[in-house]
């Protein structure tokens, strides 16, 4: 609420209009902000990624390894499993227990997207418990 204030005039009357200069100032510095944000909110970098120094996770009694070989055969354990059959190939090797974790291992050869592939058909199976298996880099002290 604003009051106009006039010398002529012994009581105070209302303005009814809507000052819009403290709006306009706040319009500008969050226009300012995002013209500096949108760039760089931009991922358009190459990125070679580091090896994990991640402290190693105990593994259980009889863990389930699936394998990527390099050109792109599965294996669960040590046996061949056709891309249609590893449904069924999983259920007997986890006793049909979804709640498993599956150990995920690639070679470093594998294109990125037969990977997300091979993890699309374990999430279609029912195994959403993924591990990505890598080596461990000993960090230097």
């Amino acid at each position: 609420m604003s009051v106009r204030l006039d010398h002529g005039e012994e009581s105070l009357t209302e303005v009814h209009e809507i000052n819009v200069t403290p709006f306009i100032d706040v319009m500008l510095v969050l226009l300012i902000i995002f013209m500096v944000a949108a760039p760089l909110a931009t991922v358009d970098i190459q990125v070679n990624l580091p090896a994990s120094t991640a402290e190693p996770q105990q593994r259980p009694d009889k863990p389930v390894y699936m394998t990527v070989k390099p050109d792109l055969t599965l294996a669960i354990g040590n046996v061949f499993v056709p891309r249609d059959r590893v449904q069924s190939a999983l259920g007997s090797a986890t006793a049909g227990n979804k709640d498993t974790v599956i150990f995920l291992r690639a070679d470093k050869t594998v294109p990125y997207g037969e990977l997300i592939e091979v993890m699309n058909i374990l999430s279609k199976a029912g195994y959403l418990k993924i591990a990505l298996v890598g080596l461990e880099k000993v960090s230097a002290p």
